[in-house]
Parts: C-alpha cells; structure tokens; sequence
C-alpha cells in the first residue's frame, strides 16, 4: 500500500482525474458484466415472469447504468470547473498580493533619505546626550520560492509587520532588496535588543510554517558602536554584501 500512498501534491487534480475514471471504468464493466448475465434470463422463456416484464427489467437496469454512470460524469465536469474557477481566483488574489507588496516595497524611502535622517538624529542625540539605536534587518529568500513574485510578496509582508510594529518616532528604510534599516531615536542597546527580539518574532509570524525567508537583526548604537553618523553608515554597510556597495556609494553621490 505504501507504493500508492506516494502522492505528488503537484498532480493531486490528475491523480483525482484517475481515481474518477478508474471508479467510472469499474461500475461500467459491472454493469455490463451484469447486463450481460441477465440477458439470456430476460430473453428466455422459461421463468415465471412474462416476456415483456423481462424486458422491461433488463432494459430499465441498462437504462439506469446509463444514467448512474452519466451522474458521474456531469458531477466531474462541474466540480472541474468550479475548481478552475476557484484556481482563477487564487491567482488574482496572489497578483493583488504581490502588487500590494511592491507598491508597498516602492514607497519605503531609500538609502539617500537614510543617511539625511541618520544625520540629524545623530545631532539631536549629540546635543540632548541621549543615545541612537539603529537596526538593520536582512532577509534571505527560501529555496523554496523560486519565482520573483513569490520572494517579492514575502518580503511586502515583512515590510508591514515591520511597519506595524514601528513606534511614533521610528522610522524604517529599504536599502536594497531585503536589507531595511529602523532608526530608534532615544534607545540605548539594551533597549534596541528587545526591541529587536519583538521585531524577529513578528518576522518569524510573517516567514510563516513553510519558512519563506530567514533573517537577521543586527543592533547599532550610538554612542556605544560608533560615535558619528559616517561611522554607523559604515557599520550599515558593514553587513551588505560587496556587490552592493558600489551601488549605495553611486546613489549617495
């Protein structure tokens, strides 16, 4: 049994397909089969039961295997359909999804807006001797998801629970694909660490039981990590990979 147990889950509707004419197939030849053994009694004219009354009962049990066999098929051919109507609209629900997420990933300020802001939080700090946190939050793709959409739609719902969990004052940034950055006026590391563990779980909600991205959070303070706003830049930088560099370098130009 453990040999047709093995079901691909991507060909359940052709492995229900079979099942259906499998089921078809054998009432068809039970039927047939059936006809077959009752045709000599319902044409003979040995038993007590008329001629006519024979043929009547043979041809009604034809009529019936016809018609029970027909059943199944027009049911087929509906629930075929309403499954195709219920895949139409599990697709455009994912293109809705995925449109919300990039229009969403679209209207997150970049890494020029970053550094504006870094700046001037890192003056008001200087001046009311109160620290900057800074988190940087990097998210790899599952395996899993090979199309861009998919990666895309998983990396627009990190965004909103990042977004959800953001206070008054904080503000978020998406440096690159994957990579966002949350500045945390007034917090000390301590704080930004718990902070940060609040943020991993609602990541850890949003990757879902099927894992569609891993991440990491990564803390950056002021003035306990770096003492100038060029200097948490650099700590920024510090965790993208090399090819990306260049292209933060040419957009702070």
């Amino acid at each position: 049994m453990r040999l047709f147990d093995r079901i691909d889950p991507l060909n359940l509707n052709r492995r229900q397909w079979e099942l259906c004419m499998l089921a078809l197939t054998v009432i068809l030849i039970l039927a047939v089969g059936m006809a077959l053994l009752m045709y000599p009694a319902a044409l003979s004219n040995d038993l007590v039961v008329s001629g006519a009354t024979k043929r009547k009962i043979f041809f009604g049990f034809c009529a019936l295997s016809v018609l029970l066999v027909g059943y199944f098929l027009d049911r087929q051919l509906v629930i075929s359909h309403l499954r195709q109507r219920v895949e139409e609209e599990h697709q455009r629900f994912v293109a809705m999804r995925h449109e919300a997420s990039v229009d969403l990933l679209s209207t997150l300020p970049g890494f020029t807006p970053f550094c504006d802001r870094l700046t001037m939080e890192l003056r008001r700090a200087a001046s009311t001797h109160l620290p900057l946190s800074l988190l940087v939050v990097q998210l790899e793709p599952s395996p899993q998801l090979p199309d861009k959409n998919e990666i895309d739609t998983a990396f627009g719902d990190a965004a909103k629970t990042l977004t959800r969990k953001l206070r008054a004052e904080d503000s978020l940034y998406r440096f690159r694909r994957g990579v966002f950055a949350i500045v945390l006026p007034g917090v000390g590391t301590a704080d930004a660490y718990r902070i940060a563990s609040r943020f991993m779980e609602g990541l850890h909600d949003a990757s879902g039981a099927s894992t569609r991205f891993s991440f990491d959070v990564h803390v950056i303070n002021y003035p306990e990590h770096a003492g100038s706003a060029r200097e948490m830049e650099e700590a920024a930088r510090s965790f993208f990979p090399t090819e990306c560099l260049a292209a933060q370098q040419v957009e702070v130009a």
